[in-house]
């Protein structure tokens, strides 16, 4: 198994992305990238700790590939928007890939090389690519959230619509 730790805004957005492709073992909501040292809900909402809301992913790479969940990652948010996505605005909602090795750096960049030449978007890309050097799981209400809340408005209005996008995009890599 491997891990990959991922940041494109609200977290329960990628968590409820995630947990449906086939080789995702595990999928576990937190906080990364900041100063303070187990953070909680309250205090990341500040913006001041430094951390993003992210997801970190244990998944087998011989079903799925970092490459692919890159591939998902930057399919289901936009990463041309420093510190905001959609309505959520803050430092906590950045873009941002925190690898775990080498080989994840590298992929990451050239991943963002190649989009960029693409021309994808219309803005450049300022997702951050970073070392991971802490992850903090989120408070336990946090954890998958859209699965025991799908009624909840924001559930209804901004994750769902990222799950079935998702879902059309990449039908062929989903759990059955």
């Amino acid at each position: 198994m491997a891990q990959a730790t991922l940041g494109g805004g609200c977290f329960w957005c990628l968590e409820a992305v995630y947990t449906q492709l086939r080789g995702v073992e595990q999928v576990v909501s937190g906080y990364a990238g900041g100063s303070v040292p187990n953070p909680t809900y309250e205090q990341v909402c500040t913006g001041r700790t430094g951390h993003a809301e992210v997801t970190q992913i244990t998944y087998d790479p011989a079903v799925i590939s970092f490459r692919d969940l890159l591939d998902v990652f930057f399919t289901i948010h936009d990463p041309t928007t420093p510190n905001r996505q959609g309505n959520d605005i803050g430092p906590q909602y950045r873009s941002i890939i925190l690898y775990h090795d080498d080989e994840q750096k590298r992929i990451a960049e050239e991943t963002i090389a190649q989009l960029e030449a693409e021309k994808r978007w219309p803005n450049p890309i300022v997702t951050e690519v970073v070392p991971l050097t802490a992850f903090y799981p989120a408070e336990a209400y946090h954890q998958q959230y859209f699965e025991n809340n799908p009624f909840q408005p924001y559930c209804q209005f901004v994750v769902a619509p990222k799950v079935a996008k998702a879902r059309k995009a990449f039908a062929d890599r989903l759990k059955k």
